[in-house]
């Protein structure tokens, strides 16, 4: 007997498009990853997927996690040259129903139910409130940022363009690092130094200030040139993680995020130890009067390989009018 699938998810963002069936029990089949670069857009990805997995026994619903603001079922993604609605999506495949969320927001809806071996505990093992507000941020070609609102009876992912907020110094050496991005891009957000292109921009900083010409090529090359212990470059990453606890510590606050706040995008797993070194943490917790208040809030770093999926297999739950 064919295997009846209860629906489609996917994630979809600047570099990767991630997809996988959900069977009854709500579990993911079949997953499968794409270059978005190589496809002119996104239901060319779907229609690859469906036709390499689900034959002629397509899934009648589907919610896809997708790397921008979604604003009334319809996104442009930020950083590709796509926009997508609800309405073509059903159109281009007959699905029964179809939602879009950010993808960050499918991320803080699999925070709740990520199993102990799908993360790591950055800094002291701590235990969250269970129906205080969750924050899921990270790195990758952009800086996503989202939160989960929860009760004793439903989670509700809240999607946030955070990652958008300005970038905020904490000494003299990233406010000259400010002073230069500013130089180059004008307004200096967040995901101006927390990203991909940030980690690059950071290193070429670093190296002109100590009088130095760069010479790697982009951030893959400064993050393993860090990792096989060139002494630049380490200094490089240990800068961007403890701006990165900086900012995860600000977003806490923000939110009020006593149950955890968690890392995933695709740069944080590239520098694991890092990450676990203490920068992170310290800066994390480095907010004067409120510093016992964040204290006391968990921080992980996400290792499974999909978690918005996870988050969308639970939003598809809940569109389908039962919650897992």
């Amino acid at each position: 007997m064919a295997q009846i699938y209860s629906g489609l998810v996917g994630d979809v963002g600047g570099t990767n498009a991630r997809f996988a069936l959900v069977d009854g029990d709500g579990h993911l089949r079949h997953t499968k990853t794409y270059v978005c670069a190589e496809y002119g857009a996104l239901d060319e990805i779907i229609t690859v997927y469906l036709n390499e997995t689900a034959g002629k026994k397509r899934p009648a619903k589907a919610v896809i996690a997708v790397a921008g603001p979604v604003v009334d079922g319809e996104i442009e993604f930020t950083n590709l040259d796509w926009q997508v609605s609800e309405t073509d999506l059903i159109a281009a495949f007959g699905f029964d129903a179809i939602k879009l969320v950010n993808d960050f927001a499918g991320q803080a809806m699999a925070a709740p139910v990520l199993a102990a071996a799908d993360m790591r505990s950055i800094g002291p093992e701590l235990r969250g409130a269970s129906t205080c507000p969750i924050v899921v941020l990270g790195p990758g070609t952009g800086f996503g940022v989202a939160a989960v609102a929860r009760s004793l009876h439903v989670d509700i992912a809240v999607a946030t363009e955070a990652g958008h907020a300005g970038f905020s110094p904490h000494d003299e050496v990233e406010a000259e690092l400010w002073r230069r991005l500013r130089e180059r891009y004008g307004r200096v957000s967040v995901e101006r130094v927390l990203s991909g292109q940030g980690v690059f921009d950071l290193y070429a900083a670093l190296e002109d200030m100590a009088g130095r010409t760069p010479e790697l090529p982009d951030e893959r090359a400064v993050i393993a040139a860090g990792a096989a212990g060139d002494e630049a470059c380490a200094a490089v990453l240990d800068r961007f993680c403890a701006i990165l606890g900086g900012v995860a510590g600000d977003l806490a606050l923000t939110y009020g995020a006593r149950g955890g706040v968690y890392v995933g995008g695709g740069i944080a797993p590239r520098m694991v130890e890092r990450l676990m070194s203490g920068g992170f943490r310290d800066r994390f917790e480095a907010k004067g009067r409120l510093s016992p208040y964040v204290r006391d809030i968990p921080t992980f770093l996400i290792t499974h390989p999909f978690p918005a999926l996870v988050g969308c297999a639970r939003e598809l739950s809940q569109l389908e009018g039962v919650r897992l």
